[in-house]
């Protein structure tokens, strides 16, 4: 089977002009299928503050009233995408925007808590994604670029974490491709002490992340990461790894950087 990446990357990033811009470029130079799912950045949070519109985060994900389900949907489906899209062209990079309502390419249902109301926040597995159309996509050429917003076929847009949306897609196409999921950000991996930059693991299984997560030596940032590539990777995605947003092209030429995801 081909090879397909699947690269996803946070706020952080799209933040800083150079560094999303040094990251296309490598993104762009990959010679191979490939899909890349974005986050939100700081914009959300700073336009949300002006409009006088309160944010609350649980365990990394966003609550997303209506309010702010209107704040992010501007932000990751017009601003973040678009740009993101528009330099990839400039780049050589034939990609291609889309939020999940476009082409009902990702269908979502809101989610439900037994506790805590997320609002429109939606979730997905495998069977939200629209493979049919994704497949048409690459084979024509094309780069999809996938913002954090999705729809329920009922009028209704969802905020869905990035992390989840690039996780669940691999599984779907993990059956057409050989797929390589990374989840590229500002550390070198996961890191064993958060305070230790060089501390990284090279491999985490499983246990060895429940058992950090239970020591509360993780930051709680990554854990919507580690839950996807696990959960990834349980689903028949070939490899996963965590990665440095700078070394996404050594990761490409020689397929060892970052911490990967074992069984």
């Amino acid at each position: 089977m081909q090879k397909l990446y699947i690269i996803k990357i946070g706020g952080n990033l799209i933040d800083d002009e150079k560094s999303l811009n040094d990251f296309l470029i490598q993104f762009a130079g990959i010679d191979a299928p490939k899909i890349l799912v974005h986050g939100g950045g700081k914009l959300a949070n700073t336009l949300a503050e002006k409009l006088d519109v309160p944010q609350q985060m649980i365990d990394g994900r966003r609550i997303t009233d209506k309010a702010t389900l209107d704040i992010v949907t501007m932000v990751y489906a017009g601003n973040i995408n678009k740009n993101i899209v528009a330099r990839l062209q400039h780049l050589g990079c034939n990609a291609i925007g889309f939020s999940g309502a476009d082409g009902n390419v990702i269908q979502a249902s809101k989610r439900q808590h037994p506790s805590i109301d997320f609002g429109f926040v939606g979730d997905i597995d495998k069977n939200s994604i629209n493979q049919e159309l994704i497949v048409n996509m690459i084979n024509l050429g094309l780069v999809p670029v996938f913002s954090a917003i999705t729809h329920d076929k009922m009028g209704n847009l969802f905020n869905t974490n990035a992390d989840t949306i690039a996780g669940t897609i691999a599984q779907s196409l993990s059956e057409k491709w050989d797929t390589e999921l990374l989840f590229c950000f500002d550390k070198n991996g996961v890191l064993e002490n958060v305070e230790d930059d060089h501390s990284t693991l090279q491999t985490i299984n499983k246990e060895e992340f429940l058992q950090l997560k239970s020591e509360g030596k993780l930051h709680k940032g990554i854990l919507p990461k580690l839950h996807n590539a696990f959960l990834a990777k349980e689903n028949g995605v070939k490899k996963v790894f965590l990665i440095n947003e700078n070394k996404l092209s050594a990761q490409i030429l020689q397929g060892n950087e970052g911490t990967e995801i074992c069984l």
